[in-house]
């Protein structure tokens, strides 16, 4: 049948070809009947790549969307690299799935084509948090890892999630071999269609072996097991229809915590691949997809919640106001906290060690709260690039260096704490129910010492928020006009710049000969300005919606109380106006503002 379209024509007829799901060829055929040109090259022009975290896209035919097909042409990239590089992999790959549609089908399939490549696989039996498989590529020495998840996303997607062997999410030049591998051979070969021998195969190894193991490893993060087995706080906790709920369950027992302590949300308790009771399957959307949890919490006399997104990866916490109102943290204050918990109880159990080597990382756009702490205690702190893949390898390098790395995180309430390479929701669960238990004995409660930790090291508030950009081309010409070769506004409302970070350029004023330490991020818009003041405001442009997004963070000087907050507030707005109208100029660009 004529398109009209050559290109399109073949790559229909290669999926055709190729494809041996019927439910996706059908889909694919009903779409050249209808001769739905649109609907074909929005499926197959598309292809897919390695973004933030891993590869994540709608589930449905085509090449640039998540299917058994695409599983297994990405799977035979990353086989093809392993072998690259290794020669022969003896270590295998551990293989996790979440509980979406299609997760377990999308593992055995990718652990079918390293089979078939001759690599041991080690595959969990039943769903398992994101951070439990970057736990066990590195407990089994693996060549590397991956977890079928899409985290937070609509229910309609699912992703692929790769580790190296260091068990940290692959970066360059390994992300873009494999894309590259995938799309030179694409066409599958037909034993990687036939699982019915994957079971039976020698080279097929459980997982499971490394659960038991990844809690022991863990619980050196308990550091008053006494409080938590005697404290009166009763948790509220929501697995958000993922699988957090039975690791976060034992990992509280764990930590000490009578199981009369930790209340579930019944109803989003086990996997739901639907998420019948949330809008919108991510716990950092705060109220309005807590209502359950609020209700539970207030039927059950809990004053903290907390929630696992449905991979178990990332952790919101709610807390019960002496006012009775239910106070929702953004991830930058709960990472205020963490820092604060994580280094008070490292130094106490190291009290002579050398500092030089101790770091706390965090990301770019997070709040830098943990660099103003690390310039007052003397610990280290080093920033990375937006998410945990440059997290978890910066993390690994300083080690090998030997230094120790306590924590990272950043502001999309994700934490490390503990010994994964990933972010972990399980063991942060842990960690901040213990923080508030201890606070409790100190006639203290999170909120308190949020604002406690703000008067000893200056209130630090971010804003976040982005515009519409009309036309890709205008994102360009903004950023363009900032630059101006290179020179940038000389201040922000009344407030002077002292230092520019461009990444896209590779300019930064604050080092020397102007070469910033972060990797450059050429393919997209990246600047970050400090003020004079201290305060920091990053303009970026986002990769995957026409938007442009900024970071603003107030920070003020020690010693100004909760009493303070309005006036402190009052600052931000007038900070947000001024970026708006010295950096964002929005009558100028077209900009199109958020409702």
């Amino acid at each position: 049948m004529s398109l009209g379209d050559a290109e399109l024509e073949q790559q229909v007829n290669d999926w055709l070809q190729w494809d041996k799901n019927e439910k996706t060829s059908a889909e694919i055929r009903e779409l050249l009947e209808k001769k739905d040109v649109k609907g074909l090259k929005s499926r197959m022009e598309t292809r897919l790549v390695f973004g933030t975290a891993g590869i994540r896209a709608p589930m449905q035919a085509g090449f640039g969307r998540l299917n058994d097909l695409t599983v297994i042409q990405v799977t035979h990239g990353f086989a093809r690299r392993m072998i690259n590089v290794f020669g022969q992999p003896k270590n295998g790959v551990a293989i996790g799935f979440d509980g979406r549609h299609n997760s377990r089908r999308f593992a055995e399939l990718s652990a079918n084509v390293f089979i078939k490549n001759g690599i041991p696989v080690y595959l969990f039996s039943e769903v398992t948090p994101t951070p439990v498989v970057s736990w066990a590529t590195i407990h089994l020495k693996c060549d590397a890892g991956l977890i079928i998840t899409a985290s937070h996303n609509p229910k309609e997607d699912n992703g692929y999630k790769a580790y190296w062997s260091n068990g940290a999410q692959i970066i360059g030049p390994h992300d873009s071999e494999i894309v590259k591998i995938k799309e030179a051979e694409p066409k599958p070969r037909d034993d990687y269609w036939d699982t019915s021998d994957l079971h039976s195969s020698p080279l097929l190894k459980s997982a499971d072996t490394t659960i038991d193991p990844y809690f022991a490893v863990e619980k050196p993060l308990c550091f008053y097991r006494e409080i938590n087995e005697k404290t009166p706080i009763k948790f509220t906790y929501s697995a958000f229809h993922g699988v957090g709920y039975h690791f976060t369950k034992r990992m509280f027992k764990e930590f000490g915590f009578p199981e009369s302590q930790f209340i579930s949300v019944a109803e989003q308790q086990e996997p739901n691949p639907d998420f019948p009771t949330i809008p919108f399957p991510n716990p950092e959307e705060g109220r309005k997809v807590l209502t359950l949890s609020i209700e539970t919490a207030d039927k059950n006399g809990s004053t903290v919640i907390l929630a696992n997104d449905p991979d178990a990866d990332r952790i919101q916490m709610v807390e019960k106001q002496k006012n009775g109102e239910w106070r929702v943290f953004t991830g930058n204050e709960m990472g205020v906290l963490i820092t604060w918990w994580i280094w008070t109880n490292w130094r106490k159990a190291n009290p002579e060690a050398d500092l030089s080597k101790m770091y706390i990382l965090n990301s770019a756009v997070s709040s830098q709260f943990v660099k103003t702490m690390a310039s007052v205690e003397g610990f280290r702190n080093e920033t990375t690039l937006t998410g945990f893949k440059w997290m978890g390898n910066k993390a690994e390098e300083l080690r090998k260096a030997g230094n120790e790395v306590i924590l990272a995180w950043e502001e999309s309430i994700g934490y490390m704490p503990g010994h994964t390479l990933d972010k972990d929701g399980v063991s942060s669960a842990a960690v901040f129910a213990e923080m508030a238990a201890y606070l409790q004995t100190q006639g203290s409660t999170l909120t308190d010492k949020l604002y406690s930790l703000y008067t000893k090291y200056g209130f630090h508030l971010v804003k976040s928020t982005y515009w519409f950009v009309p036309k890709p081309e205008v994102t360009k010409e903004l950023f363009a006009s900032l630059r101006k070769e290179l020179k940038f506004p000389e201040k922000i409302g009344e407030e002077p710049v002292k230092y520019v970070r461009d990444l896209t350029v590779g300019y930064d004023n604050e080092r020397p000969e102007n070469k910033p330490v972060l990797p450059l991020s050429t393919s997209s818009e990246m600047v970050t300005f400090t003020l004079e003041n201290g305060s920091i405001i990053t303009l970026r442009a986002s990769g995957t919606e026409p938007k442009i997004k900024y970071y603003i963070e107030l920070i003020t000087k020690p010693g100004r109380t909760q009493d303070d907050l309005e006036g402190v507030l009052a600052e931000l707005d007038q900070l947000e106006k001024d970026v708006v109208a010295t950096l964002l100029r929005p009558e100028k660009f077209g900009l199109i503002a958020r409702k």
